[in-house]
């Protein structure tokens, strides 16, 4: 989240699109019900199925699943033609006025630098601004030259029409103009909306440009760093953001850092390509400190093992030839070139597309490990459960080894929320039988590794050697004391740059702020992005205050925010350029003439006087928000629709002629996978996954009360659907893609209606996704039997939210 669960209920519009959230975050939706009775907030909901989201909605919209690039295209497009704009935010705080490079095109649903040959974009140079003599971005402020990101962006989406809103995604003109006139109410000082998504926009092979775009909307309407306002991420799992902010993918390092790619063997090389410097005069730009965060990062596992001299142990981090993504381990599995998979809360059988393809790829390997409190379907993949999983365990090779580990309230520790929230919670009751705490079973099985290379060597062991591991008792390091790590200490006196007599941090101090990281191996910090979490003062995520002096929701001594406790990100963005609020009713932060204060902490230079020209987005380069990506997006930097691989239409209809941008041109497709893809003729129904409020992912089938009241795997079809194939609630449907079939009750129901596509009747399925053959509910078949493995093209995250399949009674 850019702002936090409890600010919604400053939100004068909710949009919510992607995301269920009366459902999915019954708890957290209490802050849309507080906006709309003590606000008097507008709910509107766009989603395919009538979510109980929707029915207290004050408007919904039934859209086709994988077309919202083309609901929100429309929607800038009529923002920008009806002047629905925030003038003074978007002239100020984003990269209207850059002009982009001559070179730049597109055409016919294909950027410039595209090789038809590779399959994707292998030069993106074109994708970015004009570099001055200075070296900084040209800019128009007056905004008219053709190639300033405003006139391009305004020629762009000027394809999306409400009529292709009609055409693409099913909705009506009038619904559509509804949305967006209650969007554009917003686009004034005192009025704010927020958007809240989940699932529904990230997994789609377009879901992170789809992200991008509603953040372009917000944009718009000056509603990114203010009160009720921001990009409101929807976490579907208690820690999932600290998985990420841990750096938990494969080509990430703990705060957002990322490993080096193959190419980059030089340590110098590294740090540039990642220290941008400013584009414009008096710009923050600050992922110019990388350095700083890397090796203190460094530091913290490799202590006096990483040196100046070596590049802070630079040559021991992997140098990657590709991304190590979830589907990339499958294919590699698939194809016998991986030995064996650990498998950490998490049950890869259930959770990855196309279950046929994950049997088989497991089967191959030579072991398994499963670290999980349950007995899950990936762990006894190797064997036969009736018509729900049927495998000939004679021709599997692989050795599975089950490690227990301790659940959620078995252990304490820090859990980080959607609002990057990091709370301390505490052990309630104590592991059954052989359980262990996952950190106690990786310590046991790291000290093994070294203890076998320090007998026996090998290739290249310094990384495993070397490691730092500080701990009282090596085999179980406690919370308290790698959450401590994670912050970050001084391994020396920490001085003032201003004033070398002024002692900031003593040697051995936990750090207070990642200010105080240094580039010349004097600091340490696990993930500096979390320093400050434990200081000084101790433990801050155990804080428990919820004094809100303000009214305004910022809850400062409730636990611990990221980054340095502040709630809101890009706060400064909610006063003009004086540094005054753009609604003093809704203040964050302000500037008092010496320095910034508020009811949050400023996430800005905090003694910056805005007469300088410092633009709030800090973090970027521009100083502003960017409209245009640059190279940083996959497929282009901007948002375009591209269809699911898997759609009705057999081809995008805003490029209807060019087969190669039918769907995305910067996604990774293994021709494997390729081959199992349906068509719209054999398979005609649109399918989308979901979840229920009384299950939780697969873990909630193994409780018996959750059993109780969720028992049994059902789908979820339309009125006309039924009627079509002869079947009423209660009764049994088959229903396959092209990688094979479940069979399961259905529910007839009004909340799921066929749409119009292109002049066509459409249906659609809604499958919850947690039923499976273990656990206490009745065996049900695996969801992801039916999904495709394709992914995102910037994430990898797979299209498990659009598919098609064919419905027939069974």
């Amino acid at each position: 989240m850019t702002n936090h669960w409890v600010d919604i209920r400053n939100a004068d519009v909710i949009l919510v699109m992607g995301g269920n959230a009366a459902e999915a975050h019954p708890c957290g939706f209490k802050w849309v019900t507080e906006a709309k009775a003590h606000n008097k907030a507008k709910l509107v909901v766009v989603d395919p199925r009538f979510t109980r989201t929707a029915s207290v909605a004050d408007y919904y919209v039934a859209t086709r699943t994988g077309t919202d690039i083309v609901f929100l295209g429309a929607i800038v497009n009529y923002l920008l033609t009806n002047d629905k704009i925030h003038h003074e935010y978007v002239r100020n705080y984003t990269d209207f006025s850059f002009i982009v490079r001559e070179d730049f095109a597109f055409n016919d649903g294909i950027f410039s630098g595209y090789d038809e040959k590779a399959g994707k974009y292998t030069d993106k140079s074109s994708w970015n601004y004009e570099i001055g003599e200075d070296g900084f971005a040209k800019v128009d402020p007056t905004l008219q030259h053709p190639r300033c990101v405003y006139q391009l962006m305004k020629a762009f989406y000027s394809r999306y029409t409400p009529e292709k809103v009609q055409q693409i995604c099913g909705v009506s003109p009038e619904q559509f103009h509804k949305v967006a006139e209650t969007l554009a109410s917003t686009a004034v000082a005192g009025r704010a909306a927020t958007i809240l998504y989940a699932l529904g926009w990230t997994h789609h092979s377009t879901g992170a440009q789809t992200i991008r775009l509603g953040a372009m909307v917000q944009l718009l309407l000056g509603n990114m760093g203010i009160a009720g306002g921001g990009m409101n991420a929807l976490r579907g799992h208690s820690n999932i953001q600290g998985l990420t902010d841990l750096g938990l993918m494969s080509n990430l390092l703990p705060g957002y850092m990322t490993l080096p790619f193959e190419k980059e063997q030089g340590f110098d090389d590294y740090i540039a390509a990642r220290a941008s410097k400013p584009l414009r005069p008096n710009q923050l730009s600050y992922w110019s400190n990388y350095k700083k965060f890397h090796v203190s990062f460094m530091k913290t596992w490799w202590g006096d093992f990483a040196t100046a001299e070596n590049n802070w142990a630079y040559d021991y981090l992997p140098k990657l030839d590709k991304p190590y993504d979830l589907l990339q381990a499958i294919e590699l599995m698939d194809k016998g070139q991986m030995n064996g998979y650990i498998c950490q809360g998490f049950n890869v059988i259930a959770s990855a597309p196309n279950k046929a393809k994950v049997t088989r790829a497991l089967a191959k390997l030579k072991f398994l490990v499963v670290m999980d409190p349950l007995e899950t379907e990936t762990a006894e993949f190797w064997k036969s459960h009736g018509e729900f999983h049927v495998v000939d365990s004679s021709k599997i090779q692989t050795e599975v080894f089950r490690l227990p580990t301790t659940c959620f309230a078995e252990e304490r520790g820090s859990l980080v929320s959607s609002s990057r929230v990091l709370q301390w919670h505490w052990q309630g009751v104590e592991a059954p039988g052989k359980a262990l705490p996952d950190m106690d079973i990786m310590a046991g099985i790291f000290l093994r590794m070294k203890a076998m290379y320090q007998k026996d060597g090998g290739k290249f062991p310094d990384p495993i050697l070397n490691l730092t591991w500080p701990y009282n008792k090596p085999f179980a390091p406690t919370p308290e004391e790698v959450a401590m790590e994670f912050n970050g200490k001084a391994l020396a006196d920490i001085t003032d740059p201003k004033d070398p007599t002024k002692i900031l941090a003593k040697k051995g101090d936990q750090l207070n702020s990642f200010a105080l990281l240094r580039d010349d191996g004097t600091t340490t910090s696990g993930n500096w992005i979390w320093a400050g979490c434990w200081g000084t003062s101790g433990n801050q995520m155990g804080r428990r205050d919820n004094s809100d002096p303000t009214g305004i929701g910022n809850t400062l001594n409730w636990a611990w925010a990221w980054p340095a406790n502040r709630r809101v990100l890009y706060n400064r963005a909610s006063c003009d350029v004086n540094g005054k609020p753009f609604d003093p009713t809704r203040k964050l932060v302000s500037w008092n003439g010496t320095t910034w204060s508020g009811a949050d902490v400023p996430d800005f230079k905090i003694d910056e006087n805005p007469a300088g020209g410092m633009n709030p987005f800090i973090m970027n380069a521009e100083g502003v928000a960017r409209f245009f990506a640059r190279g940083m997006m996959n497929e282009g930097p901007f948002p375009e629709h591209y269809e699911p691989f898997e759609n009705p239409v057999g081809k995008n209809l805003m490029h209807p002629d060019n087969p190669k941008a039918t769907s995305n041109p910067g996604a990774r497709v293994f021709p494997g996978d390729r081959a199992d893809f349906g068509t719209a003729n054999e398979f005609p129904v649109v399918a989308t996954t979901y979840r229920l409020t009384e299950h939780f992912h697969f873990w909630t089938k193994h409780a018996r009360l959750n059993a109780i009241i969720q028992p049994e795997q059902f789908v979820e079809i339309g009125e006309a659907l039924a009627k079509q194939i002869g079947v009423a609630s209660g009764e049994t449907v088959k229903v396959s893609s092209k990688r094979g079939h479940i069979i399961s009750k259905v529910i007839v129901t009004k909340r799921i209606r066929a749409l119009k596509i292109d002049g066509k009747e459409t249906h659609t399925v809604g499958i919850p996704l947690h039923f499976g053959f273990k656990g206490l509910t009745k065996p049900g078949y695996l969801t992801n039997t039916l999904t495709p493995s394709v992914g995102d093209g910037n994430s990898q995250t797979p299209e498990f939210k659009s598919f098609l399949v064919k419905v027939e009674k069974a």
